[in-house]
């Protein structure tokens, strides 16, 4: 079997911070700027609380069946209630989408470099 490779982001929005939480995530906005973000195993989480209190994780996971999206997504949604948990944070709307990279879209470039490979 193939290991297929799965892309989930994960978003909700900040709720019921205090002000010592603000000012914390404000702190370190800049390691969670979104022009950093990536998906990675651990999960990438990205914010511009200044801007409004969405945030987002992104995660990186592999299975070996189509199925195997499900629980991958199950996982990120469990990663990121985790992180914020531990944190203290409060969180609403935490909603989840995964998409399986061996059924992505291939743009003309990749075809195109595919034909002459």
């Amino acid at each position: 079997m193939t290991t297929r490779t799965f892309r989930v982001t994960v978003r909700g929005s900040f709720d019921g911070l205090d002000a010592d939480q603000h000012a914390e995530l404000l702190a370190r906005a800049g390691e969670h700027d979104v022009l950093y973000a990536s998906f990675t195993p651990e999960g990438h989480l990205s914010y511009e609380l200044a801007a409004r209190p969405a945030f987002t994780f992104r995660f990186l996971d592999s299975g070996e069946a189509e199925e195997d999206i499900l629980a991958a997504a199950e996982r990120a949604e469990e990663a990121a209630r985790a992180w914020l948990d531990e944190r203290g944070y409060g969180y609403k709307n935490l909603r989840s989408q995964a998409e399986d990279l061996s059924q992505a879209a291939v743009g003309k470039r990749q075809r195109r470099a595919a034909r002459t490979a």
